[in-house]
């Protein structure tokens, strides 16, 4: 990159600091290198990135619009009701708070509205795909709360409804928690409807890694189901890291509260300003016809890695994610996973849901397709991409020159 090529900020920077410069433009580099396939990232857009970088991240405004506890805030009130308002139409929610600074945090909000210390939660177990958040004992969650945990069934790695349904009906949890991380079907959402119903609990979707794909028209919405819905705006959809609350109506104080003041001050106004970007941008045909990729090509890479061997968990995939196992090649996860990373394919180390493995290692890898399909990828090339990727996995890390041979390949179907 010419000093031609930079922006304002790049420059900026580079005379300021140019050991951050520095790390930044590796990090670029690593990027531009090899191919992304973690299920948790994607790729902000060039628009999202200049609300990121705006003045906006200079401006305190703890409160909600009309109610702040700083001046000088009628411009981020502006923001904020234009990213609620454009949140609201994308998901046909009645409440919308943008405000949580994570995904993790949203989640959190929903526990503070909704559970006291020692209630109890229902959730998917985190070896069965959930997510530390639902009450894995080394998050807050799973400290302050009572967690019973549902599973996958052996024979299809799909979630057991009966066995969901007989657990609520026992333990009348305070909160039913659906969704998870790692895995990779559909949802049965009128019959999670109808088990929270009888059981008089609060139904709650994170659908940190659906949300996207709802927004693109691939996937039903969980809004009209569930009594709340998380969302990480920097999955499938291409925002800014952070999280967004959606919920029935009547829950609207119960959340706000949750929000500010009991789990964060101030919003950051950039990121906010950055989702309403992210989601005008998600109600255009653009963003559908990406979604549609990201999703189609991840059930095609599944079928794909599965035609050389590889077991995919669940039995394949409806979203942007796919695992599939790779003990077949006499390998973990993490062995794995390493193996494609020194090809320059970028994956995560899994476990499947009866692992006998440690979770350290795990027996499987896990990829999404978002930040890939983001940055060109098309379906097109899946099968050539799950041949390379099935080279790589034959080739021990220190075979430098097979993984050279692979990474050459890779950057020619990369620039097709």
């Amino acid at each position: 990159m010419t000093d031609a090529d930079l922006t304002d900020h790049q420059r900026a920077l580079a005379a300021a600091d140019p050991a951050m410069a520095e790390l930044i433009a590796r990090e670029q580099r690593r990027r531009d290198s090899g191919l992304q396939l973690l299920a948790a990232e994607s790729v902000a857009t060039p628009a999202v990135r200049a609300a990121m970088a705006s003045v906006l991240s200079d401006k305190y405004a703890e409160g909600y619009p009309g109610r702040r506890f700083h001046g000088g805030c009628a411009v981020v009130d502006e923001v904020e009701e234009l990213a609620r308002a454009r949140a609201r139409a994308l998901f046909d929610a009645e409440y919308v708070n943008v405000q949580p600074l994570s995904w993790v945090l949203a989640n959190l909000a929903v526990l503070a509205a909704f559970a006291k210390p020692g209630d109890q939660l229902l959730s998917l177990s985190l070896r069965h795909g959930g997510h530390q958040t639902h009450g894995s004992r080394a998050n807050s969650s799973g400290r302050w709360f009572n967690v019973v945990n549902y599973g996958v069934r052996r024979d299809t790695e799909q979630v057991d409804y009966e066995k969901l349904h007989e657990l609520a009906m026992i333990h009348r949890p305070r909160i039913l928690v659906v969704g998870g991380t790692s895995y990779t079907r559909l949802w049965d959402l009128p019959r999670l409807r109808a088990i929270a119903d009888e059981a008089e609990c609060i139904l709650w979707v994170d659908a940190a890694h659906l949300a996207g794909l709802v927004a693109g028209g691939v996937l039903a919405s969980p809004v009209p189901y569930a009594d709340v819905v998380t969302v990480a705006t920097n999955k499938v959809i291409r925002g800014p890291r952070g999280g967004l609350l959606l919920a029935r109506g009547e829950h609207a104080q119960a959340l706000d509260r949750a929000v500010f003041p009991f789990l964060q001050g101030a919003p950051a106004m950039h990121a906010v300003g950055a989702k309403a970007v992210a989601f005008a941008e998600s109600a255009t045909p653009e963003f559908q016809a990406y979604a549609g990729e990201v999703a189609g090509t991840a059930r095609d890479l599944v079928a794909a890695l599965a035609a050389h061997g590889l077991r995919p968990v669940g039995g394949g995939t409806d979203t942007h994610l796919g695992i599939v196992d790779v003990s077949s090649l006499g390998l973990t996860g993490r062995e794995a996973a390493a193996r494609l990373a020194a090809s320059g394919i970028i994956v995560d180390k899994a476990v499947t849901p009866f692992d006998a493995a440690p979770v350290t290692e795990g027996s499987a890898i896990r990829f999404g397709t978002a930040a890939a399909v983001a940055e060109g990828l098309r379906a097109a090339q899946i099968p050539a991409l799950a041949d390379l990727m099935r080279v790589a996995l034959d080739a021990p890390t220190d075979d430098r020159a097979r993984h050279d041979v692979v990474a050459a390949e890779l950057a020619a179907l990369r620039a097709e």
